[in-house]
Formats: structure tokens, C-alpha cells, sequence
């Protein structure tokens, strides 16, 4: 295992500026119909993922040569090795949403050890929103700390797919809003981090590139993500999948996974 000494907070401004040239790369591809393949799977991936994946690869790698890399995109080219801490990242997260015009995507960076991301930023350029964090000292918006989430009365608003929202009973439905249904799901999370979206029920087959970051900014406004074992998710260990998850307030994520667990969702 190789060593490093890097501290958090180095490690965070090194993925911010890193997050940012990658998101204007891939600002510079959208709205201009890039070229797009389809993935196994049949997702898309277009010029801008690439480029975007390209310029973070080479940034970070150059400044942390005893880092693992763990992409949505490429593969780390290295002899395999067992590092002490990986880039976990997502050069577009929301592809869909990118190519079709929303302004909902970002880009996103992580730091993980030992399975824990340490350190996370989503760069969202198309709305100039930078979300970012560093593991006990906090999350924020464009330098602006976010404050901790607190349960308020009323409906509480969920986001989900559609498929996903037709097979929650009846009586929970009723009892809920549903957000405005958006193609990145770190973005989704990052909105619950604020406090715009109570609960994220995430489908089954969620990377740790997707989540990783946005993960860490949740935890830092003192949410969560868990699974249906009310367990948080461990990072760095292919095939990098995960099971159901529900991300938001942790006083409301057990009453939600008790309803989930009751239904078959796929």
C-alpha cells in the first residue's frame, strides 16, 4: 500500500480547481450537439464526458501520482496497485440531462480511504453552483457554508423516477411531494443537502462515481445515504455498484426504508 501525506484540505482545493477546468471542457460541448455513443447498459456518453474525464485525469494524476483513480469513463492504465487513497469521478453526471439541454449536471470528485470519501466537490457550471466538502469540517454553495438540515412540518418533498414513484403505495404517496424529477442523481443529493428535497430513493445499479462526493456533502449537512440494511455505502471496491438507497434527512431515512422495504423495487 503506497503512502501519502496530503491533507484533506490540500486534497479539496486540488479537486475544486480540477472540477472546475473539467466543467468548463465540458460547458464548451453543451448546447453544441456533441458527438454521443451508447454505452452497454444504453447510456450515453458523449465528446463532452470525454474531454471533461480527460482533463481531470491529467490534472489530478499529475498532482497525485500515488492516488487511484476510479472513473465513470476510463479505466486507470497503471499497474495495478493497492493505493491509500483514489479519485472517485463522474467528468459528467447527468449525461441525459446534458445532451437534452437541462442545465442540471455537474461534475464530481472525490477523495476516498479506506471506503470513506474524505473530501468532495460538485461543480455544476451551467448554474454556476460549486457544492464542496471536507469530512468534519462542513459543506458549501459557492463559499457559503450550508447549514445543518432540520425537520420542518409539512409534506415531505421526494424525488424518484417514475417507475420507481408507480410502486410506493398508495398511502405513502398521498402523503408526500414529489420533486421535479432531474437526470443527475449527485445533484439530486446535493439538493437535499440544502434542504430542497427531503428524500432521494436512488434505483438499484448506482456507481460510487455517482455518489460518492455528493455523498460527503450530504453528511455534512447531517443527512445520509443508506441501504434497505441501514447501512452506509462503502467506496472503492469494483465492480463499484450499489444496491437500493435512500439519501436524505437521518430523521426521516428510517420511516422511508421501512416503507421501502415492503415493496419490490427494481
Amino acid at each position: 500500500m503506497q503512502a501519502n501525506s496530503t491533507t484533506n484540505s490540500e486534497d479539496l482545493e486540488l479537486i475544486v480547481n480540477a472540477a472546475h477546468q473539467a466543467g468548463n471542457t465540458a460547458l464548451s460541448y453543451f448546447g453544441h450537439d456533441p458527438k454521443v455513443w451508447i454505452k452497454p447498459g444504453n447510456s450515453p456518453v458523449s465528446e463532452g464526458d470525454f474531454a471533461a474525464d480527460k482533463v481531470l485525469k491529467e490534472l489530478l494524476l499529475k498532482a497525485r501520482p500515488d492516488y487511484g483513480w476510479i472513473s465513470e469513463e476510463t479505466r486507470d492504465e497503471r499497474p495495478h496497485s493497492d493505493y491509500k487513497r483514489y479519485f472517485v469521478v463522474d467528468p459528467i453526471d447527468g449525461t441525459r440531462g446534458f445532451l437534452s439541454g437541462s442545465k442540471h449536471w455537474c461534475v464530481s470528485v472525490a477523495v476516498i480511504e479506506n471506503g470513506i470519501s474524505q473530501v468532495g466537490v460538485l461543480d455544476c457550471p451551467a448554474t454556476r453552483s460549486v457544492y464542496k466538502a471536507e469530512r468534519g469540517k462542513g459543506a458549501s454553495l459557492n463559499g457559503n457554508k450550508l447549514p445543518l438540515l432540520e425537520s420542518h412540518e409539512g409534506k415531505l418533498v421526494v424525488s424518484a423516477t417514475g417507475k420507481l414513484e408507480a410502486k410506493l403505495p398508495e398511502t405513502f404517496k398521498s402523503q408526500v411531494n414529489f420533486a421535479h424529477y432531474l437526470p443527475s442523481l449527485a445533484y439530486r443529493i446535493a439538493l437535499a443537502a440544502e434542504g430542497k428535497i427531503d428524500i432521494v430513493l436512488v434505483k438499484p445499479d448506482s456507481h460510487d462515481w455517482d455518489i460518492a462526493a455528493a455523498d460527503l456533502i450530504l453528511q455534512e449537512c447531517g443527512g445520509a445515504i443508506k441501504d434497505m440494511d441501514d447501512k452506509e455505502p462503502l467506496y472503492g471496491k469494483a465492480p463499484f455498484e450499489h444496491d437500493f438507497l435512500i439519501a436524505g434527512m437521518n430523521s426521516e431515512l428510517n420511516n422511508v426504508i421501512d416503507i421501502v422495504r415492503k415493496i419490490r423495487l427494481g
